[in-house]
């Protein structure tokens, strides 16, 4: 353990002492929304909110990406070199090519969609970035990918639920992989409307999530999440109300989908859906208004996410992310008891 709080302290130092410039190199660029989907004639809380959030750069993701890969590419060697004990529950390239494949190819999907949205590359196809549709075909086959390598390379096809036992999905495990990462993916993204919503209640899973990876003894992936966890905690210095920095779709997919891929080789299948719970509700609560206006032309809810609904019926936005981190403990906790009973 002191090992992993050491490289923790090591990203985050990293992270604190190269977030500064990067902010700036993106005021620069010009990386943030130039005009949001929510129309000026549009006078409630909600919409004047994200009117007010352009302008503010976003790629806080990106570089929490980045820095993750080339320690983990960095450390990982030197405690061989130096004969530490290296210990994992599957074998360590397949793992860590799982994770990173995973890190990588959905931040590079969600910069895709950054570069084309803040520079408005996509001004003549009449929407913004991605089409939808497109988006979750390349999740989809992505995930796909994913599962199909958990299930031929580290041959898992199970699933543990707490009081049941073991579940064995078979070939059908890919597919739920490929939803799985599809689902947190989308979620992760949704929630990350907020000053410190998303970023706080990544940081709060990724922490039970550590001490999991330390009980099974799984050296690659505790690391992983240390260094991980590092980052996350020197963005949210500068993306805590009120915001400098945002995390951009490329940190959102890349820690939505990889958040996943690490409750499945941990085995804990509904300690994921425990942990994920608040970007669950806030992603369902989205998906609910879409299908309700898709199919009876009418909505559910005054606004969706739900943090915009609260923000709609008159809390501030501190209070609602607050609270939102307080109900993550609580889920975490909640699900670290039932992991371990």
């Amino acid at each position: 353990m002191a090992l992993l709080l050491g490289i923790l302290l090591i990203s985050f130092i990293t992270q604190a002492t190269l977030v500064v410039p990067w902010i700036d190199l993106l005021y620069r660029l010009k990386f943030f929304k130039r005009k949001t989907a929510i129309t000026a004639s549009m006078k409630d809380t909600a919409s004047t909110h994200i009117r007010s959030k352009a302008r503010t750069p976003e790629g806080g993701g990106l570089l929490i990406v980045i820095l993750t890969s080339l320690v983990f590419a960095l450390i990982l060697p030197l405690l061989k070199f130096f004969g530490v004990n290296v210990t994992h529950v599957y074998p360590i390239n397949e793992e860590i090519n799982i994770i990173f494949f995973t890190f990588l190819s959905f931040c590079l999907l969600g910069l895709y969609d950054d570069v084309v949205k803040y520079f408005e590359l996509d001004r003549d196809l009449g929407y913004a970035g991605l089409r939808t549709r497109t988006k979750f075909i390349i999740q989809a086959v992505l995930g796909l990918i994913i599962g199909a390598l958990m299930y031929f390379n580290l041959h898992i096809s199970f699933i543990h639920i707490p009081f049941f036992g073991i579940i064995n999905l078979g070939v059908w495990f890919i597919p739920v992989v490929a939803f799985l990462i599809m689902t947190f993916a989308n979620a992760v993204n949704i929630t990350d409307g907020m000053d410190g919503l998303a970023g706080g209640l990544l940081m709060i899973s990724l922490f039970g999530f550590l001490l999991l990876s330390v009980s099974i003894l799984d050296t690659p992936i505790s690391i992983f999440i240390a260094l991980w966890l590092g980052g996350l905690i020197a963005f949210l210095y500068f993306n805590v109300f009120p915001a400098r920095i945002f995390m951009g779709d490329a940190g959102a997919m890349a820690f939505g989908a990889t958040l996943a891929v690490i409750g499945l080789l941990l085995g804990k299948f509904v300690a994921l859906l425990i942990f994920g719970a608040p970007f669950l509700l806030d992603g369902f609560s989205s998906l609910i208004q879409i299908a309700s206006v898709k199919l009876t032309g009418k909505r559910i809810l005054p606004i969706a996410p739900v943090h915009y609904w609260l923000l709609k019926i008159g809390w501030t936005e501190p209070k609602i992310v607050q609270r939102a981190w307080l109900a993550g403990i609580m889920v975490v906790v909640f699900g670290l008891w039932l992991a371990v009973i």
